[in-house]
């Protein structure tokens, strides 16, 4: 896209339009105090030659994930994508930002949405999911906003402690200036959420993540009864799209809405992002929902077609009925997840799946081995957590810069009670080669 500046002429009518004398004029609403009226410190520029070194250096410093054994996942997973899939999401039908508002021109787009929504409702076992969010992190936001909207007499939601950190952050940020209140439900020894808290406490929604952030999965069961007993909505997250492979699905526990991550759907890890926002839900929430849904419809001649249907953005209908002020969504990566998914089809899931958990078992037993010591006695998936011993940061050091390998996630940072104890990670992309050299030089 080109810039185009006003020119003066434009500038002068623009404000004569808005009954302004001048472009000062239009920024008196900010406080002084945050206005930046002396020029930014900068560095000189650049000529084109040398802004290329530049740019080289700063990309030379960094270490790619795919040319690294990084055992870390935390919301981030390193897993195959299949070369099919990297072909077709370049083409110039899908790599576009552009939304489908013109369903004559937009049926393949449309048609590949919708698929992936009726395949990320099988997968959790729900009633409707939407075309898609930012990350789980907003996705789970909006599914509490939903819960706080439902049951206007608490201005209050429950979230695990155990939800991923980063996640509670964005929770946090949409709630707050609303006049809305998350309490965090404590950590168990064992590696799974306390619910005491909730005995005393009047919710309209409890968000627990299974797996959670330390690896452990959570008792579904038990959290749909006590949500039950509170008349408050259920709500479940995950950042591992793979768990439910082989984990039971949410919809089975009987989830009022789930949110996720879809980043292991055939996504890279792209330095963090962006990622795949899901959120889905009963169908008795379908209009709580924000966002938008394809549906599949018939035209005028009969024929089948799909289109935008329920789309309850301020874009679409009055901005004070909207249900959220997102204007947009992760369009391109649910192209990629619903192709991983149909590529590799319910059977070919289970079994990518099976091989994460097998391998996260094998290298857990060989880091034990190793004498690192199991923080938690807890069914898991692809992650775990180890107190590690003396020595370790020292041959963590060594493991990067000899070996080109990350072991693990220091937990200290985000769990103060956890320190000297690492979130390690295990997937299909990690050979038994990689995980005995880990184990060998931690030991």
């Amino acid at each position: 896209m080109r810039y185009l500046p006003h020119t003066d002429q434009d500038i002068r009518e623009m404000l004569s339009v808005t009954g302004m004398d001048s472009l000062e004029d239009l920024f008196t609403v900010i406080p002084e105090k945050f206005r930046v009226r002396e020029p930014l410190d900068l560095p000189p520029a650049m000529d084109e030659w040398a802004l290329n070194d530049h740019m080289e250096a700063l990309a030379g410093s960094m270490g790619a994930a795919s040319r690294s054994r990084v055992f870390i996942g935390a919301g981030s997973y390193s897993h195959h994508i299949p070369s099919a899939l990297s072909y077709l999401i370049g083409r110039s039908e899908f790599a576009t930002a552009y939304t489908p508002y013109q369903p004559e021109v937009s049926q393949g787009t449309l048609q590949g949405i919708y698929e992936f929504q009726s395949m990320i409702t099988a997968l959790l076992g729900m009633d409707i999911a939407t075309a898609s969010h930012y990350d789980c992190g907003t996705a789970l936001a909006e599914a509490l906003l939903i819960a706080l909207r439902k049951n206007k007499q608490t201005r209050t939601v429950a979230v695990s402690s155990l939800v991923h950190p980063f996640h509670r952050e964005i929770i946090k940020t949409y709630l707050t200036p609303a006049g809305y209140s998350m309490v965090e439900l404590p950590q168990n020894p064992d590696g799974t959420t306390d619910f005491s808290l909730l005995d005393t406490l009047d919710v309209a929604g409890i968000a627990v993540q299974s797996p959670n952030f330390l690896g452990c999965i959570e008792d579904l069961a038990r959290v749909k009864a006590i949500a039950d007993s509170k008349k408050a909505l259920f709500i479940t997250s995950f950042t591992e799209a793979l768990a439910y492979g082989l984990l039971k699905n949410p919809g089975s526990f009987g989830a009022d809405l789930v949110a996720g991550e879809g980043q292991s759907l055939g996504i890279p890890q792209s330095f963090g992002g962006p990622g795949l926002g899901i959120l889905s839900s009963t169908k008795n929430l379908m209009r709580a929902l924000p966002g938008r849904y394809v549906g599949k419809t018939t035209d005028m001649a009969g024929e089948p077609g799909f289109v935008l249907t329920l789309a309850t953005r301020e874009q679409h209908i009055k901005r004070e009925k909207a249900s959220s002020n997102i204007c947009s969504n992760n369009g391109l990566n649910a192209m990629a997840a619903g192709m991983y998914m149909a590529f590799t089809g319910r059977v070919g899931m289970r079994k990518i799946a099976q091989i994460n958990h097998d391998k996260a078992v094998f290298l857990k037993a060989a880091l034990q081995d190793a004498g690192l010591e199991p923080a938690f006695d807890r069914p898991f998936f692809n992650e775990f957590v180890l107190k590690v011993n003396d020595g370790f940061r020292e041959k963590r050091e060594t493991l990067k810069t000899r070996f080109n390998m990350v072991a693990g996630l220091d937990l200290e940072p985000y769990y103060p009670a956890l320190a000297n104890h690492y979130l390690f990670c295990a997937t299909e992309v990690f050979s038994r080669q990689d995980m005995e050299t880990l184990a060998r030089e931690v030991k």
